[in-house]
């Protein structure tokens, strides 16, 4: 507990605090295993093709960045069956068991990708190249301080708009998004490198699209910087209320929970 009371905070240890605290202290406290679910192995898989694709300039051709979404994908499900291979005990989404959302995943995963690179080739998006390393601003952690707590993060992409300033982008290929997880992270550029973020978005690899920009001026700082400071207070009082209810289904931490229905 003393370690976690004081190591730097996240988007999502505040998003998984604010939805259900009792799951943080199960996850984070008593290091319960997660259940495995196909969707997280899904988002990162995706993620690290993407990433591939963007480091070479976009010269990997459609089939090579899908070769890199599927391996990467088939390592970390292996892994997980290693781990639990009874699927019907894997979280699954929708009408499917675990075993078919593994299948399903499969397939969906590698048309995302290529879906990604043909709109990568064909929108070419600036990324911005991040001064201390002259390298492309890809994955970017940052270590920054938002109300008086340390936050750490890594930031997707970073790109150039014409009229000088950075748009912080993050690649989704589920449904649920954060305005605050973009709020932190366009934040967390201006404190870091000193540049003016002005927008932020969400591209969806479900739709194969950007999202609406989310403007940085709807929210200040001190907001921001407040979140956070909440949740890390929370924590060092030992405040770790349940919240049952309808998100215990998707909850990877249910299995070991007294509370969920």
């Amino acid at each position: 507990m003393h370690v976690v009371e004081n190591q730097p905070r996240s988007v999502s240890q505040v998003d998984q605090y604010e939805r259900c605290s009792w799951r943080w202290y199960l996850q984070r406290v008593e290091r319960v295993q997660p259940r495995p679910a196909a969707w997280s192995f899904h988002g990162t898989a995706f993620h690290t093709a993407a990433e591939a694709l963007e480091r070479s300039s976009r010269a990997l051709e459609v089939d090579e960045v899908v070769d890199i979404f599927r391996d990467e994908y088939a390592t970390m499900v292996n892994e997980a069956l290693e781990r639990e291979p009874d699927t019907d005990k894997w979280l699954a989404a929708g009408r499917y068991t675990g075993g078919e959302d593994i299948e399903r995943r499969y397939v969906l995963g590698m048309e995302q990708t290529a879906a990604y690179v043909e709109w990568s080739k064909t929108n070419e998006p600036a990324i911005w190249t991040e001064p201390n390393t002259g390298a492309p601003a890809l994955e970017l952690s940052f270590m920054v301080e938002l109300g008086g707590i340390q936050v750490r993060g890594f930031i997707d992409q970073a790109l150039e708009e014409a009229e000088g300033t950075i748009r912080i982008r993050d690649l989704k290929t589920g449904s649920m998004k954060s305005k605050f997880q973009l709020w932190t992270y366009g934040i967390a550029a201006q404190k870091a490198w000193g540049v003016e973020v002005e927008r932020a978005d969400w591209y969806l690899a479900k739709d194969n699209r950007l999202s609406r920009p989310v403007k940085m001026s709807a929210v200040s700082e001190d907001e921001i910087g407040q979140r956070y400071a909440d949740m890390d207070a929370g924590v060092k009082a030992g405040n770790f209320p349940a919240n049952p209810g309808f998100d215990c289904r998707f909850c990877d931490m249910a299995h070991a929970c007294f509370f969920a229905p």
